[in-house]
Order: C-alpha cells, then structure tokens, then sequence
C-alpha cells in the first residue's frame, strides 16, 4: 500500500477529492459513499467542510482500496445492464463484457419463455433477464448459499421474478425435463493455476465462481453434456468463456449435437460468449 496520511477534518470536499490518493472516479465513487451524497451533490457542496467522523470513515475507505480490495465490494455494488447490484465477497463482480450474453438471450427467448441462468452468483444475468423481460419465468441455480441470499436480494431490489434454486449445476431439477427455451452461464473458466487469480481484483474474489480447478472447461463440459435433457427442441445454449476458450467451446457444443454453434465477439473484439441450438 502506497504512503497515505489520511484524508483531514476540516478539509472542504474539494479539496478531499482533489488530494484523495486514487483517480478521479474512484475519489468520486468513495467520497460519495462515506457521506451518501449523489456525483451532483458533491459538486454543489464541494466547499462542505468533513467532520471528524466523516474524515476516518473516509480515510478506511481509501486504505482498503489501496490495500486493493475492489471498489465494488467497498460500495457493496455495481452497475450492470443498467441496474445497481448488490454484490459481496460471496459472489464474482458483474462484468460489462457479461452485458453480451444477456443481449443474446433476451434476442432469443421468446415471449413467455422459460429460461435457466447456472452459477447465477449475484443474481446479476438473471435479474437483468426478468426485469427486461417481465413475460419470462426465470429460474437461477447456485450452489453457493451466500450467492443466493446475493441474487435473492438483487431480483427484490429490481421487481424481477426469478426462481433461485440451491443446485450442484443440474442436480436440483427435478421434474423439469426438456422445459427451457434457454440455458444462459457464465461459468468458472479460468485455468488451475493462471497468473491472472493472484493479481487485481481477482484475488478478492470467491476462487470457486473464477476456476474449475483444471482445465478450465470442466464446468462448460458439465453443462454442454446435461443441456440436451433440460432444453426443449430448438433451445439455445449460451455461455461466457476465456478469450482464448472460443473454438474448444464450439467444438464442445458441436460434438453435444448442438446446431448453429456460433461465437460472439465482445466489445473488445473478443470472443467471449459461444453458443448454439439443440435439436432433440
């Protein structure tokens, strides 16, 4: 953690977010939150004078950031398609790149549709689908307990019917055989031992929603393999995978005998979502 003296009582808001130790937007984020003011507020009380309370409660903040703890599990949220979601230790900050898949599904389940999110952690596809999509009957499976009461609180917060399941994958569907328009995951997929889970916000994160422990298709495996019994005729499958996982999940999906077996780029450019439809 870089030196960092503290932020002053008596320092104005301005001053606090100008000589704050983080960038701009994260300055604006944490000021924000210790004093529960909105981006417009802090710019009309920038000559708001902090209280002593208000200057510890500020400095924590930023010594858990730079000690780098993720801002959203500071805050206790994140934006995701366009909803605030609630997230904790218990489950994997939401992604814009995610934003992808949910544009997927909601372009292919039709009305009245039932769709299937696995490894639903937040809650956050899942909810974004049945708030979009009021017509649909959404069913979300985690095995995670602490993920659930995540998702559970997000799908209240937002008005959106979900269904939440505790589920070792498909274990909990009973009696729901071939009944899904869709089946939507964003699995674990980082390989056993990648770099990348040691660094960042990564490290923060539970390691059980990040990595398989093995190859990092194991779970895409998993769910490739028992999405013929739960999806109807013509059904689609989606799921997130690595930048670099693109062609083996399609040849995953091909082999499961899965038609139209498709990749979808990022906004980066990036094959991050692959897919396709089963044909019973």
């Amino acid at each position: 953690m870089r030196d960092f003296p503290g932020i002053a009582a008596g320092a104005s808001l301005g001053d606090a977010l100008k000589n704050a130790p983080l960038d701009t937007l994260e300055n604006r984020i944490l000021l924000g939150h210790a004093l529960q003011l909105s981006r417009i507020q802090l710019i009309t009380q920038s000559e708001r004078l902090l209280t002593d309370d208000e200057a510890v409660r500020l400095t924590a903040l930023y010594r858990r950031r730079l000690q780098g703890e993720p801002i959203a599990y500071i805050v206790g949220e994140r934006e995701f398609f366009g909803l605030a979601m609630a997230v904790t230790p218990d489950v994997l900050i939401p992604r814009p790149d995610t934003e992808l898949l949910v544009e997927l599904a909601l372009e292919r389940l039709p009305q009245q549709g039932k769709a299937l999110d696995m490894g639903t952690g937040s809650g956050a596809i899942a909810v974004a689908i049945a708030h979009t999509r009021p017509d649909a009957d959404m069913t979300a499976l985690d095995v995670s307990e602490g993920a659930l009461k995540v998702a559970a609180s997000n799908a209240q917060r937002h008005g959106a019917k979900v269904r939440f399941l505790r589920s070792d994958w498909y274990s909990a569907l009973t009696g729901a055989v071939r009944e899904f328009d869709l089946i939507v995951s964003n699995p674990p997929y980082i390989v056993a031992g990648d770099a990348h889970l040691a660094q960042g916000d990564l490290r923060f994160e539970p390691i059980g929603a990040l990595t398989d422990h093995a190859d990092g298709l194991s779970a895409l495996r998993t769910i490739i393999d028992g999405a013929a019994g739960y999806l109807k005729n013509g059904g689609w499958l989606l799921m997130e995978h690595g930048y670099d996982q693109a062609e083996a999940v399609r040849e995953l999906l091909a082999r499961g005998g899965f038609t139209d077996v498709q990749s979808w780029n990022d906004l980066a450019g990036i094959a991050r979502v692959s897919g396709g439809k089963i044909a019973i």
